[in-house]
């Protein structure tokens, strides 16, 4: 992970050295602060030959401008200002931390003509700065030369010069507000960089054990942690969850991480993540092309284990627990076979049938054991479930599946709100019968057809009346597009989403 840059907000003032980031309108507008940095009137007399004219997100830049004292005065273009919502901020912050490159010293103007950003837009710009200026570096041991090629000095493995992180200052109307306002924004980022951090960390480093130790370090912000081991999980029947980890010699592990910042006697909101920190498939092996990306299979762990993170640092004012079952699928004499069957916590038998429909096993006793423990108002899970789910939406949207209107309804506006976008999908009757087991109670797969539908019928068989979301994440996750906000593989998906759902509609 790359350094990130540290943010700070002050008053309006022409810099004296350093890159000097200034915003535009469209029509190229800008305002009286950003005017008096560029006293010669360089970035004016660019604009038309750059044919710059405040487009959202494009930038135009003059290096060591006429004037002034400063290394480069760059133009990031807001479009029309009056119409921009909290993402687009987010996106306008991201558009700068493109156009950083190298700059160690880094002043922000935040004016334009008739719009001062108010505190909660700063914030909004300056957590985009931070989104975009992540990125997973942590075992590159050489610094390669910007044309790709390798220094001539490093035939032997040596430690990569460590750049210095960006400091950047935001020049605003009212600092304090926007100080304020970005310390919540900050914890949410955090939060978001710890889901890309797991997810992005290779599997030899990050086993079930070694992502439990992640989970109880979110004890130095207040969060209550419990790691259960394959003993703890036997005792309490979780022979689903145990079932896919028996091919691994690393053992299994769940996490219970509670948060209580709401009231004693108010019931929890409960989370819940799939992490399995490698999936070969077990015994129905995944082709050997692409395997490499099931290191991300436990991007709902990931999720929900930065979401505690960003609840836990901001406070929330609400009761909230997660649970990530942790198991690595892998293949020896001792895995799991097709055929098999497991009985899960919950009482109910499964025939595998397909060792590679796993996420869903551990899942039916996380939801589970959530549930008849906690006795939550509802539960979200998050898991990168089926390969289906991205036929059907891509890799823009998550699947949504929902017993509850009300839930889905207030997930996906918060989806719509984070442009972390979900689309709901149906559950039946008709999808249920497909999981009919002539040998057990159900089977872990169904037909050809409705993949992430049958998935998430089965996962409904585990909440009982609970009001309960699925969210299938595989197109999410990991390997998504990038974005404005977004370059890492990894990226965070869900944190920022979740996190929306809570403050919107259940602090109290």
């Amino acid at each position: 992970m790359t350094s990130r840059p540290s943010i700070a907000f002050a008053k309006f003032a022409a810099p004296k050295k350093g890159s000097v980031f200034v915003l535009a309108a469209d029509g190229g507008g800008l305002g009286d602060a950003a005017k008096a940095c560029d006293p010669a009137g360089a970035l004016a007399r660019a604009f038309p030959v750059a044919d710059f004219s405040g487009k959202f997100a494009s930038s135009v830049e003059v290096l060591a401008p006429e004037g002034t004292s400063v290394d480069r005065l760059v133009a990031v273009g807001a479009g029309k200002v009056a119409s921009l919502d909290d993402y687009a901020w987010l996106k306008l912050g991201g558009a700068v931390a493109a156009a950083l490159r190298k700059a160690v010293e880094v002043a922000v103007i935040l004016d334009l003509p008739d719009f001062q950003p108010d505190g909660r837009q700063a914030a909004h710009l300056a957590a985009g700065i931070l989104l975009r200026s992540y990125g997973f570096d942590k075992y590159k041991t050489r610094k390669d030369k910007e044309d790709g090629q390798s220094d001539a000095k490093g035939a032997e493995s040596k430690k990569a010069e460590t750049a210095k992180p960006a400091k950047i200052t935001i020049h605003c109307a009212d600092p304090s507000a926007a100080k304020k306002a970005f310390a919540a924004e900050e914890a949410v980022i955090e939060g978001v960089l710890l889901a890309r951090d797991l997810v992005n960390e290779p599997a030899n480093t990050l086993g079930p054990v070694e992502f439990a130790a992640r989970a109880k370090e979110l004890e130095g912000l207040g969060v209550e942690v419990e790691i259960l081991t394959e003993k703890e999980m036997k005792r309490l029947g979780m022979g689903s969850l145990l079932g896919v980890a028996q091919g691994s010699p690393r053992g299994a592990r769940m996490a219970v991480m509670q948060w209580k910042g709401g009231k004693a006697k108010d019931a929890p909101i409960a989370f819940i993540g799939k992490g399995v920190t490698f999936d070969t498939g077990g015994n129905s092996m995944k082709p050997a092309s692409g395997m490499e990306d099931m290191k991300g299979d436990m991007g709902g762990a990931a999720a929900v284990t930065g979401l505690i993170r960003a609840l836990a640092a901001r406070k929330a004012k609400a009761n909230i627990v997660g649970v990530i079952g942790l198991v690595e699928n892998a293949v020896d004499g001792h895995a799991q076979r097709p055929g098999d069957i497991v009985t899960s916590m919950s009482g109910q038998t499964i025939e595998v049938l397909n060792t590679d429909a796993e996420g869903r096993l551990v899942l039916a006793d996380a939801l589970w054991y959530t549930n008849d423990r906690f006795k939550p108002k509802f539960m979200v899970n998050l898991a990168t479930l089926t390969g289906a789910i991205m036929v059907a939406l891509g890799q823009h949207y998550a699947g949504l599946f929902s017993n509850n209107d009300e839930l889905a309804g207030r997930l996906f506006g918060a989806g719509q709100a984070t442009q972390e976008r979900l689309w709901r999908m149906p559950l039946g009757a008709e999808y249920d019968k497909l999981i009919e087991s002539k040998n057990a109670d159900m089977k872990n797969i169904g037909g050809r057809y409705g993949g992430a539908i049958i998935a998430a019928q089965f996962l409904q068989r585990f909440v009982k009346d609970t009001p309960w979301a699925h969210l299938d994440i595989a197109g999410t996750a990991m390997g998504a597009p990038a974005s404005e906000i977004n370059q890492s593989w990894g990226s965070g998906f869900g944190v920022r989403l979740l996190d929306r759902l809570v403050r919107d509609h259940y602090e109290g």
